[in-house]
């Protein structure tokens, strides 16, 4: 089975938020004190969600407080894995000294 490619947190906001509710990065920005920038680079996936700006996000749309948060982490964490899972797969569990 091909491994699936993380998709970042940035295109799961421009998807299924911003296009469907006719928000452009612009008005994300403004209405959350952030520069237009920073929501752009998210959108193309070149900047991660940091949890000043996943806890923003999250009152602007409607969503838990650990909504971004949680899946920056996710996506970090499947990127780190994809990486380096070879080496993940050499370490074992250690067990208590006894």
């Amino acid at each position: 089975m091909a491994d699936l490619v993380p998709t970042h947190p940035g295109e799961i906001l421009a998807e299924e938020f911003l296009v469907p509710m006719g928000i452009s990065a612009y008005r994300l920005a403004q209405e959350i004190g952030v520069p237009q920038t920073r929501i752009s680079e998210i959108i193309h996936g070149r900047r991660a969600i940091t949890a000043d700006t996943g806890l923003r996000l999250s009152r602007a749309l409607g969503l838990s407080d650990m909504f971004w948060i949680n899946m920056q982490a996710r996506y970090d964490a499947d990127l780190a894995r994809a990486e380096c899972g070879a080496e993940l797969d050499r370490i074992h569990p250690l067990a208590a000294a006894g």
